[in-house]
């Protein structure tokens, strides 16, 4: 073969080879995630080797966690659980999460879920003073739906007082899991610009939360981490039909255009794949996709985020950020369902255990890991 010819082929495929492997790379998910309720100080060690044997050889590496009040808080020390984790616990979870190299989000649910059924959270409990709606009383037992329209109860976003403790507590836990980012929740909000609120009432709802989501941001902004939020609040239940769990009927959804470009939205859908994520990524979010216990579902959601980045210009790829199996059980109760391999209650895989697998086995297969 000529020489130069058989140089410029060499050359050629070096440079295919090249962008091939460019290719591949670019084509993986950024976000390959996990959410669940941070584990009892008693199931650490046992999270700790689900972690390790678990998450990281399935290639999971971001992992958030539900800590609430479950920590020991040293500037609020008033709003731990009895029983929480220690520092010593968390040290745990980090050291495991950077071997495998997984981002650590924990979360605190603000603005929102500040009650579930009958009991306050510990914010409301001692300091009943945020509560957005205190003429709605606590039943002695919960049933929904019910004449106050409660399912879970918010605390006033404009109250002087509430961001003082938030941010330590949002602060304090950011730092103990050396994290760079945090997740505020703020799902399911019904509570929001009530009538009877001295400081929200006649304020346009969706400036009301967008404030609340813009204030959070710009707080965690000041050191460099990132907020992650639920994204139903931002969609139009009536419009797409989703109605008011995974979207909003209280005028919220109009945040979407006012909150920062910057805030990464989790985007749940359990029974169906609704590709709402289309519309955050069009609006400038990142967006990733929320899984549950369908593993149909799931596996095509997947797939559908693929797609939607195979298939988008440059501006928009990057915006369909990844994937994320929710888990709304305990660690424990979670663990205990994976390793013994239980079925639902009508003897199939509609669990969340089998969904992660079933979801992750698609995920590794896409990027051939």
């Amino acid at each position: 073969m000529n020489k130069p010819i058989f140089t410029v082929i060499l050359i050629a495929f070096s440079l295919f080879s090249t962008l091939s492997v460019f290719a591949q790379e670019t084509d993986r998910l950024p976000i390959k995630g996990f959410a669940i309720a941070a584990p009892s100080p008693d199931e650490v060690d046992r999270f700790v080797k689900f972690i390790d044997e678990e998450l990281g050889t399935r290639g999971v590496n971001t992992l958030v966690l539900r800590v609430d009040y479950n920590y020991e808080f040293d500037s609020h020390p008033e709003l731990r659980n009895e029983t929480a984790l220690s520092t010593s616990d968390v040290k745990k979870l980090v050291t495991v999460a950077k071997k495998h190299e997984i981002k650590l989000i924990p979360q605190i649910n603000l603005l929102g879920h500040q009650s579930w059924a009958e009991d306050l959270e510990n914010l409301l409990k001692v300091y009943p003073q945020f509560d957005e709606t205190p003429h709605v009383k606590m039943p002695e037992k919960y049933e929904w739906p019910n004449e106050d329209g409660l399912y879970c109860k918010s605390y006033c976003p404009l109250h002087p007082e509430v961001h003082e403790v938030v941010f330590a507590l949002m602060d304090e836990i950011c730092e103990v899991f050396e994290a760079d980012a945090f997740h505020a929740g703020m799902d399911e909000v019904f509570y929001i610009g009530d009538d009877k609120c001295p400081r929200c009432a006649g304020r346009d709802k969706a400036e009301l939360f967008a404030g609340e989501v813009t204030k959070i941001s710009n707080h965690l902004a000041a050191n460099d981490r990132e907020l992650w939020i639920w994204g139903d609040r931002l969609i139009d239940g009536k419009t797409t039909g989703l109605g008011m769990w995974e979207a909003s009927m209280n005028n919220t959804h109009r945040a979407i255009d006012l909150i920062p470009k910057n805030v990464i939205i989790a985007d749940w859908h359990y029974e169906r794949p609704d590709q709402t994520a289309v519309l955050f990524a069009a609006k400038g979010l990142k967006v990733v996709t929320g899984t549950w216990r369908n593993p149909t579902v799931a596996i095509a959601q997947a797939e559908d985020m693929y797609r939607f980045r195979a298939n988008s210009t440059p501006a928009m790829k990057e915006n369909f950020y990844g994937i994320m199996q929710t888990v709304w059980t305990s660690a424990s109760r979670f663990m205990d369902g994976f390793y013994a391999n239980t079925l639902d209650q009508d003897g199939g895989t509609n669990t969340q255990w089998h969904t992660f697998r079933k979801m992750y086995e698609k995920v590794n297969e896409v990027e051939k890991r």
